[in-house]
C-alpha cells in the first residue's frame, strides 16, 4: 500500500507555499497527496493582496471524501483562515477519526500578511490543538498561542510546554525567529523537551519554509517514523531545501523540494 497523507489548508497561487508546496513536499518524500483545500489566495513572490474561504462544509466534505474512500495515514493543517473552517475540519478530523495530525498554526505569511481572521485563533486553541499529534508553531505563533513572548531559547522552552498543556501531544516551537548563531528548534514531548539544531542559512528566498516543514514532518508520521525522528529528519530536509532555495519573482522567493539530498 502506498502511504498516504492529507493537506487541509489554503492555495497559493504562486506555487511557493500552502498546499502546492505541501504535495510537492509529499512527492520528496515518496507519499501519495491528497487536499482539501480551505481558502483560494491571490498571491506571488511580493505577498498575498487577497483570499476568498471555500464554505466550511465543503471544505470538511474534502476531508471526509478522501479519509472514507482512500485512506489518510497522516495529515496536516495549515491555513484555516475563520473559526467557521476551523470547527468544520475538527468536527470531519474526529468523524473519520484521524490520530496523526499535524497542526501548522498558520496566522501570517511571510510577508506579513494576516491569513488567520481574529476570531479564529481560540477556535484553534479548542478544537484543533487537543487533537493534534503535532503542533509546529513559529515564534509569532507560539507567542500567541502560549501569552509568552518568544525571542529566546528559554521562552521557546515556555511556550512549548504551555501549548502542550492545551492538549496537543507534541510541540515544535521553531527557532528561525529566535536570536542565535545557528536555528534551534525546540520539541516538547511526552518525556521531556529536547532541542533540535541545524545551521542558519542566510538566504533571502524563504517563502513556504514553515509548509515545506509541517509536510515533511506528517510524510515521516505516515511512513510510521515517531515523533523525534521525523521532526529531525524534516528539519535536514527543509535547510537543504533553504539551501538550494529558488530566486524567482520580485519578493521573497521559495524553498526549492526539488533538491536532491544524495547528491
Amino acid at each position: 500500500m502506498i502511504v498516504r497523507a492529507l493537506t487541509i489548508a489554503g492555495s497559493d497561487s504562486g506555487g511557493g507555499a500552502g498546499i502546492q508546496q505541501d504535495l510537492k513536499t509529499f512527492q520528496a518524500f515518496g507519499v501519495w497527496g491528497m487536499t482539501a483545500i480551505t481558502a483560494v489566495t491571490v498571491q506571488n513572490t511580493i505577498g498575498v493582496s487577497g483570499f476568498v474561504e471555500i464554505p466550511p462544509e465543503t471544505v470538511a466534505d474534502q476531508i471526509v471524501a478522501v479519509a472514507t474512500d482512500i485512506g489518510v495515514d497522516a495529515a496536516k493543517t495549515g491555513m484555516l483562515a475563520s473559526a467557521a473552517i476551523v470547527e468544520a475540519v475538527a468536527a470531519a478530523i474526529r468523524e473519520v477519526e484521524i490520530d496523526a495530525l499535524v497542526v501548522d498554526p498558520v496566522f501570517i505569511s511571510k510577508h506579513g500578511d494576516p491569513l488567520l481572521r481574529p476570531d479564529a485563533v481560540a477556535a484553534l486553541r479548542k478544537e484543533i490543538l487537543p487533537l493534534a499529534l503535532v503542533v509546529t508553531p513559529n515564534a509569532h505563533e507560539a507567542g500567541e498561542l502560549a501569552g509568552v513572548d518568544v525571542r529566546t531559547r528559554a521562552s521557546q522552552h515556555a511556550a512549548a510546554k504551555a501549548i502542550r498543556d492545551l492538549g496537543a501531544r507534541w510541540v515544535l516551537v521553531k527557532g528561525g525567529h529566535v536570536e542565535g548563531p545557528n536555528a534551534v528548534d525546540v520539541l516538547a514531548g511526552p518525556d521531556g523537551v529536547v532541542e533540535v539544531t541545524g545551521p542558519r542559512i542566510d538566504s533571502p528566498n524563504t517563502h513556504g519554509t514553515g509548509c515545506m516543514l509541517s509536510a515533511a514532518i506528517t510524510a515521516g508520521v505516515a511512513k510510521g517514523l515517531d515523533v523525534e525522528t521525523a521532526v529531525r529528519e524534516a528539519k535536514i530536509f527543509v535547510t537543504g531545501a533553504i539551501e538550494h532555495s529558488l530566486a524567482i519573482g520580485k519578493g521573497i522567493g521559495p524553498v526549492n523540494p526539488m533538491w536532491d539530498p544524495s547528491a
